[in-house]
């Protein structure tokens, strides 16, 4: 118990610390977290949501930031196999106003024992995020209407601008062709 209320603890100071106005003012924006309390923080894990509307805000941002926010799994063969690209498409625009999220939907009792190792084994440095929501029939709609729910999916979106693909993409340069028309 006392662990967890460091842990929290250390994960408030940090936010406030982060906040904190700098000099140099970026214009390619993070996306904001919310509070603590609707997160789930766990040692080696990313940040978990149990519920989609505590999630909502990564589409929300109204900046001039482009967000490629992709939806996938390590149950999912597709999804690993195009998360390379992603990394890719991280790295290359990093210096542009382009912020990858990889949102996983891996189950939550796998979240030990699969998602943590691989994202050891993996490096993954875009933001990685976890959604735990078991009643996707109440939030894929809101992702986008003709989602089915299948994955991998990706939404890229700038302002009101906003496209989104239920597909696995199979080249870093196929991934650049939906992005590049938002910048």
């Amino acid at each position: 118990m006392q662990k967890i209320i460091l842990l929290l603890f250390s994960v408030v100071f940090l936010a406030l610390a982060c906040n904190q106005p700098s000099k140099v003012e970026n214009s390619t924006a993070k996306a904001t977290t919310p509070t603590p309390s609707k997160v789930k923080i766990l040692e080696g894990l990313p940040p978990i949501y149990n519920d989609f509307e505590d999630l909502v805000f990564i589409f929300q941002q109204k900046n001039d930031t482009t967000y490629v926010i992709n939806f996938w799994s390590t149950w999912c063969a597709p999804c690993v196999k195009e998360l390379p690209y992603f990394e890719e498409l991280n790295q290359k625009y990093a210096n542009k106003k382009v912020k990858v999220i990889l949102v996983s939907l891996d189950f939550p009792k796998q979240l030990e024992t699969k998602l943590k190792p691989f994202l050891a084994k993996n490096n993954l440095q875009s933001e990685v995020l976890v959604l735990t929501d078991p009643d996707a029939n109440s939030w894929v709609d809101k992702v986008n209407p003709t989602w089915s729910g299948a994955i991998p999916a990706t939404v890229v979106y700038k302002g009101d601008k906003n496209e989104f693909y239920e597909k696995s993409f199979e080249t870093l340069a196929e991934l650049e062709e939906i992005v590049t028309p938002f910048l």
